[in-house]
């Protein structure tokens, strides 16, 4: 065999031992440039009803019809969103599965000493979705009205006043310890899976109270089945113009912004979370979500609301949650 035809096998060999990992790249470059090319997971960590169920379901809506493609929405509820987070923190990175992150995950990562996965490695942060108050609501068989009358029979009734949460931990959960520190009070916590089965017993009177996340109550208030107290915004939320905040009632230095992002799995290529990140903006203005948003007291994020925005705040949350959950001395497990 001559030298040059030795040279021409060789050089064969080489291509074809390449071409395994060229079409592989090529695959997955196409893979990305084709996404997505079928329907979208969206996790919830909470049972359907709650605030960010509700939330989850109007953006995947709307991200829907602007990635021509099914977004659809599944609740894993428990552990306050740990259950979730995790089923979707070990989910492939190619951007068909995502989780709706709230501030419970923030909140668990001082809260839960054996958590299996870690918010701020195990997660692209996508964009934010929305903040908005809680509200203090209470069944209106109770004879309270107002802060002082919250305050005044929680201390003379101590331990008989309940108040419900959607699960250990969560921002509703959060509100009500902060409470009892700022007041001097002593409340009942009652844990539930979800604002929804939450919600259903206060209005069913089996709890007296809750600091709910706005939305899940809001249509409850209007009914006037629930009635507010007060919101833990430093302002008065436009839903309620006429509920006033704790602040205004003298309980100072009690403020909860509950939040809601969109997140992927680790190692999610950045082109992906850029397409995501831009359908959900162009999601947050079209006119049907802003109504939304007015109507159910959601807040939309302000621009340019980036993975990178959203990066930095989550991980301001998990610093300022980490020094409230020594402080109120809480634990999970």
């Amino acid at each position: 065999m001559t030298f040059a035809l030795k040279k021409l096998f060789l050089n064969i060999g080489i291509f074809s031992a390449a071409m395994p990992a060229m079409m592989l790249g090529a695959s997955s470059a196409i893979a990305q440039t084709d996404y997505p090319a079928r329907p979208i997971t969206m996790v919830v960590g909470y049972a359907a009803g709650g605030a960010t169920d509700i939330l989850a379901r109007l953006i995947a809506k709307s991200i829907s019809e602007e990635l021509k493609q099914t977004v659809i929405v599944e609740n894993r509820a428990g552990a306050n969103s740990n259950i979730g987070a995790e089923y979707v923190s070990r989910a492939k990175n190619d951007g068909y599965t995502l989780y709706v992150g709230t501030i419970a995950n923030t909140i668990n990562k001082a809260l839960y000493k054996d958590l299996r996965y870690d918010f701020m490695k195990d997660f692209e942060p996508v964009g934010m979705m929305a903040t908005i108050s809680n509200v203090l609501v209470v069944n209106p068989k109770r004879p309270f009205k107002t802060v002082d009358e919250y305050i005044d029979y929680a201390r003379k009734n101590p331990g008989d006043l309940t108040c419900a949460s959607s699960g250990i931990g969560s921002s509703i959960h959060m509100s009500c310890e902060l409470f009892k520190i700022q007041t001097g009070t002593n409340i009942l916590h009652v844990p539930y899976r979800g604002s929804g089965p939450a919600v259903a017993d206060l209005l069913g009177g089996q709890v007296d109270s809750m600091f709910d996340n706005l939305p899940s109550s809001l249509a409850h208030i209007k009914a006037g089945t629930l009635r507010p107290i007060a919101t833990t915004t430093a302002n008065r939320v436009d839903a309620l113009p006429d509920t006033p905040t704790f602040a205004e009632k003298g309980v100072k230095d009690f403020l909860v912004q509950s939040w809601f992002g969109i997140n992927a799995p680790a190692g999610t290529p950045a082109s992906i979370i850029q397409t995501l990140n831009q359908a959900l903006n162009d999601a947050l203005k079209k006119p049907e979500v802003i109504k939304a948003y007015q109507t159910n007291g959601f807040t939309a994020p302000p621009p340019p609301n980036s993975p990178e925005s959203f990066r930095q705040y989550a991980q301001s949350e998990v610093d300022k949650w980490a020094l409230v959950v020594e402080k109120a001395n809480i634990k999970a497990n």
